[in-house]
């Protein structure tokens, strides 16, 4: 079965020879690559798809789209890139009947079957995004059931991702952490600290998320701005602290400016003099009320701001610490690795950010980006939990915004 593959599959970068494509795919690979218009995460995709077509070079067909297939496919049709992609497609299966067109775009699957007549599918890898739990709304019979059989994961759960029950109405009436062996049953937490006073979970999936850093050494939250992502990680990691669970909290910094702003240079002083007016700087004098606390921390050496261009053979082993990675979003799989690989047995360690919409730096959007490896590579593992926070608390305005 010889596949023909749309521009979207192409995308997705999981495809190898051989495979016919259309010119018109091409085109649109390198419009998107060049486009102001198109968000970094798919243009990095785009020259990605490039790159990779480059090496394949020789092992794969491409079909030219031509005045003879417009005349030939599209007479009565007008001249979008699905009608022409299509109609190079079918332009082909005269010559192999067998071929298989493959898109994940449902329209642009319509036309091929409908009008071009090709055998027509979408690809297999189309998975769910993953948000660390599921909701489930139960009927009180099946509730009932789900309860008489608590060991068995009925809801296809990784080891460590949760299950928010709710009844025909709509209303929460249990959370569970599916351990690898039954559904453990979550209990909102409070946690005290002198620091940030009382944190309590504002709706279930924040609760998730502190479940998840008490039970995992390893916990990612995800979510825009406003989510609540770097207080809940801090308010943490400061009860541990406070608790002597852990004895120091190390921040590993990677300061990236902040996408499309003007960049003010050189910063004098040193080391955590540049690093506490930078962005991770503001950030956690923000979290802490004043610059003065958090420069009060980093003398009793309670806090260590540790730069990603120092960490390569650093070792938190026999530290006791709690590791925070913010704004993680901002680092692609190499980095990611390496920070990883610094994380010892005795540590816990919280990883937050955003990687669909604040990535900062083009090279650490789409497929290169650590956040979302780290999270394919480490989901269901028995030490990692993560969670994607959804709704915005930080104000009205925060929330308005995030619709522009």
């Amino acid at each position: 079965m010889l596949k023909f593959l749309d521009t979207n599959v192409l995308l997705q970068g999981d495809f190898e020879p051989p495979f016919v494509v259309s010119s018109v795919s091409l085109e649109e690979l390198e419009n998107i690559k060049e486009s102001s218009k198109k968000d970094e995460a798919v243009k990095f995709k785009a020259r990605k798809t490039i790159s990779k077509l480059n090496e394949f070079d020789g092992l794969y067909e491409v079909v030219i789209y031509t005045k003879d297939i417009r005349d030939t496919y599209l007479e009565s049709l007008p001249e979008t890139p699905d009608n022409k992609i299509c109609a190079c497609a079918a332009n082909y299966k005269k010559q192999d009947p067998n071929l298989v067109f493959i898109t994940d775009d449902l329209s642009c699957r319509l036309i091929a079957k409908n009008i071009f007549g090709l055998d027509a599918v979408g690809t297999q890898n189309n998975e769910e995004k993953y948000l660390g739990y599921k909701e489930v709304q139960l009927t009180d019979e099946d509730m009932a059931h789900f309860y008489e059989h608590m060991s068995i994961n009925t809801y296809k759960l990784n080891t460590n991702e949760y299950l928010i029950l709710k009844n025909e109405s709509g209303i929460t009436v249990d959370k569970f952490r599916w351990n690898g062996e039954y559904h453990q049953k979550v209990v909102d937490r409070t946690v005290k600290t002198t620091m940030f006073g009382v944190t309590k979970s504002k709706d279930d999936i924040q609760a998730c998320a502190i479940d998840s850093i008490y039970n995992n050494t390893v916990t990612m939250i995800r979510g825009k701005a406003g989510t609540g992502k770097s207080h809940i990680a801090l308010s943490c990691l400061f009860n541990m602290l406070e608790k002597n669970k852990i004895e120091k909290i190390i921040v590993f910094c990677n300061t990236v400016a902040t996408i499309n702003s003007a960049k003010l240079g050189y910063y004098p002083g040193t080391r955590d003099e540049k690093l506490r007016d930078s962005s991770i700087g503001n950030m956690l004098s923000a979290k802490f009320g004043d610059r003065l606390g958090l420069e009060r921390l980093l003398e009793d050496e309670k806090l260590v701001l540790l730069p990603m261009s120092d960490i390569r053979g650093y070792d938190t082993t026999g530290m006791k610490a709690g590791v925070y990675i913010p704004e993680a979003q901002n680092m692609d799989i190499s980095l990611m690795k390496l920070a990883l690989q610094r994380i010892g047995e005795d540590c816990v360690c919280i990883i937050d950010g955003d990687s669909d919409t604040q990535v900062d730096l083009m090279f650490y959007a789409g497929d290169n980006n650590g956040m979302k490896r780290a999270s394919q590579v480490f989901r269901g593992q028995d030490f990692y939990g993560e969670i994607e926070l959804s709704n915005i608390y930080r104000s009205r305005i925060a929330k308005v915004a995030d619709q522009m």
